[in-house]
């Protein structure tokens, strides 16, 4: 009997032992304090964002989440995805009087791209609002060391000259000498990298701008970035305002060397 109890009080400590940290690693660590009013009853609420390393003092947050206490004593919550350097922005994004929450991460990859994501939480409720869909992009090499890229939005093709390029590309197999392309090549074009909150022109209210880079062979081989105004009516994000910026050359058309 007394070898029975033994084996149960040995067990007891070994769970004990693995649940106690297990409970400490969930409380996590307080990263950035916030007050708002993200409920509309006009009083400022208390946002915390907490989150845990990865490992020891790693920068890299393998889980974040928020908790927002509001005026009332009501306590909500908001899990995100994990990253480097999270915080939030503040704004009245879907333009319903009450300031939304927009939650960014750094992914920490080579493409510069980041974790987002949108709630409100007015009346006290945490609901997530749908970020604005990437427009459908074609970019793709052309012969004689061009390349070619169709935005929605824009009326004409930008045509980018990269003889700069010729010899990297001519070593990669890309392309041959006299600028005849080996094989149908597509840019790479990523998906929205980064977000930033603006004043819109003519529009009522705050939109989101979106950042996407365009690069050739490589990624960083950079040809330019799109640069897309997005503002929320009707329950949907639509563009407002595209642009295009290349990145060390002017777009121009193709020309006979």
């Amino acid at each position: 009997m007394k070898k029975q109890i033994a084996l149960v009080f040995v067990v007891f400590v070994v769970i004990l032992s693995f649940a106690i940290p297990t409970v400490a690693a969930e409380q996590g660590r307080a990263i950035l304090e916030y007050k708002h009013d993200v409920t509309g009853d006009g009083k400022a609420d208390e946002i915390m964002v907490y989150g845990i390393p990865f490992k020891g003092d790693s920068p890299y947050y393998q889980k974040v989440w928020a908790e927002i206490m509001t005026s009332e004593g009501q306590k909500l919550k908001i899990d995100y995805e994990g990253g480097y350097e999270p915080k939030l922005d503040f704004a009245d994004l879907n333009h319903d009087g009450v300031k939304d929450i927009l939650y960014s991460s750094a992914t920490g990859g080579s493409g510069g791209l980041y974790n987002y994501a949108l709630h409100t939480a007015k009346g006290g409720e945490i609901k997530e609002i749908p970020l604005p869909t990437p427009l459908t992009i074609q970019g793709y090499f052309d012969q004689d060391f061009v390349a070619v890229i169709k935005i929605p939005g824009i009326e004409k093709p930008i045509i980018l000259d990269l003889w700069n390029r010729r010899k990297d590309y001519i070593s990669m197999g890309l392309y041959q000498k006299n600028g005849q392309l080996n094989e149908p090549t597509e840019l790479m074009i990523d998906p929205i990298a980064f977000f930033e909150v603006i004043k819109l022109e003519g529009k009522d209210g705050y939109g989101l701008k979106g950042y996407r880079q365009i690069s050739g062979a490589y990624h960083a081989d950079g040809l330019g970035v799109v640069e897309t105004d997005w503002y929320f009516e009707n329950g949907k994000w639509h563009p407002v305002h595209i642009e295009w910026k290349a990145a060390d050359q002017k777009a121009k058309p193709r020309k006979n060397r």
